[in-house]
């Protein structure tokens, strides 16, 4: 699986380097500035591209910007986002364009290398990776969800985070069963159809929070 990482700390962005290509990952080309990413992007067309939002050289969303122009040249390309914080803009601009794999990580979730494997995985496989503290400002930030109780706000934010039913009950160790009938109340109370697809259900809580 061929990647590009696009990011201007030079211990992180080896540190990426060495990580993947310990999964089995060909990093085809890295880049430290806005500028170069774009161009990059085009010529190798990676499985999945792994990119700050703020690169030199003046540090405000040259990352993001030079995604969003590729994936308008390159359909569907996969973009991972990574970020220092979490910056909610930034996270529904990049998900607006729903064809393809996108994802959006804080930095801090690295540390978790199973974790963050298994979303650029997700990403170049075509789906969806929200961060969960993403999720929350995004909620937080859009209208009062009030009509949720606190385990369907924490449900929502595993799903969202693209995890499978199997994985939220296993996460906040309770059934499949109950996760189920969480899901089904959540969509209810938003007024949203419920869906299996784990990337749909992503979508459609985006596609709810942008309205």
């Amino acid at each position: 699986m061929r990647v590009v990482i696009a990011e201007d700390h030079a211990l992180l962005r080896d540190g990426l380097t060495r990580l993947l290509e310990a999964f089995e990952f060909e990093v085809v080309a890295t880049v430290d500035n806005g500028p170069a990413l774009l161009p990059t992007l085009l010529d190798h067309k990676p499985d999945v591209a792994i990119v700050d939002v703020r690169l030199p050289p003046t540090f405000t969303d040259e990352g993001l910007q030079a995604a969003i122009a590729a994936r308008t040249t390159v359909p569907g390309m996969p973009i991972l986002v990574l970020s220092q914080h979490v910056e909610p803009l930034y996270a529904r601009e990049l998900l607006g364009d729903r064809r393809g794999g996108v994802g959006y990580l804080l930095k801090d979730r690295i540390s978790d290398v199973a974790q963050f494997i298994d979303g650029v995985r997700q990403v170049a496989d075509g789906g969806t990776v929200m961060d969960p503290e993403v999720v929350a400002r995004l909620l937080d930030r859009s209208r009062p969800l009030d009509v949720l109780t606190a385990r369907e706000r924490e449900v929502l934010g595993e799903m969202a985070a693209g995890r499978s039913n199997a994985a939220v009950a296993a996460k906040l160790f309770v059934t499949e069963k109950a996760v189920s009938k969480h899901i089904n109340n959540i969509f209810t109370k938003l007024g949203l159809p419920p869906s299996d697809d784990d990337n749909r259900r992503v979508l459609a809580v985006l596609a709810y929070l942008n309205a």
